[in-house]
C-alpha cells in the first residue's frame, strides 16, 4: 500500500516563495516518476511538472508557463520529493497534489499516475 502525502501549503503574498514536499511511504522514489498538479478555484486539475528516476539518471519537465520558477528535488535519505515555488502569483493559488507513477517516465496526464496525495491549499496574496 502506497500512501502520498503532500505538506508546506499556506498562504503567501505575491512575490514570495513555498516549498511543499511529498513523502511516499511503502515506496521509494528510485525509479518512478513523481509528478505535481494543481487545481485553482473553479477550474479542472493541471499539470505543473514531473520528475522521474531510473537507473540512468533523472529527467525532469515543468509546464512551459512555470519554467524558472518551480523546481523539483528530491531527499533520497526522506523519501521526500520538493516542490520549490518561488515568484509566486495570485494565479498561483490552488490545491496542489503529488502523484507518484507506478514507472519511470515524463508523465503529464492525470490517469498515468496511480497514487495521489490529498492536496495541499497554496493561497497567494496580491
Amino acid at each position: 500500500q502506497v500512501q502520498v502525502v503532500e505538506s508546506g501549503g499556506g498562504l503567501v503574498q505575491a512575490g514570495g516563495s513555498l516549498r511543499l514536499s511529498c513523502a511516499a511511504s511503502g515506496r521509494t522514489f528510485n525509479r518512478y516518476a513523481v509528478g505535481w498538479f494543481r487545481q485553482p478555484p473553479g477550474k479542472e486539475r493541471e499539470f505543473v511538472a514531473v520528475a522521474s528516476w531510473s537507473w540512468t539518471g533523472s529527467t525532469t519537465y515543468y509546464v512551459d508557463s512555470l519554467k524558472g520558477r518551480f523546481t523539483i528535488s528530491r531527499d533520497n535519505a526522506k523519501n521526500t520529493v520538493y516542490l520549490q515555488m518561488n515568484s509566486l502569483k495570485p494565479e498561483d493559488t490552488a490545491v496542489y497534489y503529488c502523484a507518484v507513477a507506478t514507472d519511470s517516465g515524463i508523465y503529464t496526464q492525470a490517469y498515468d499516475y496511480g497514487y495521489w496525495g490529498q492536496g495541499t491549499q497554496v493561497t497567494v496574496s496580491s
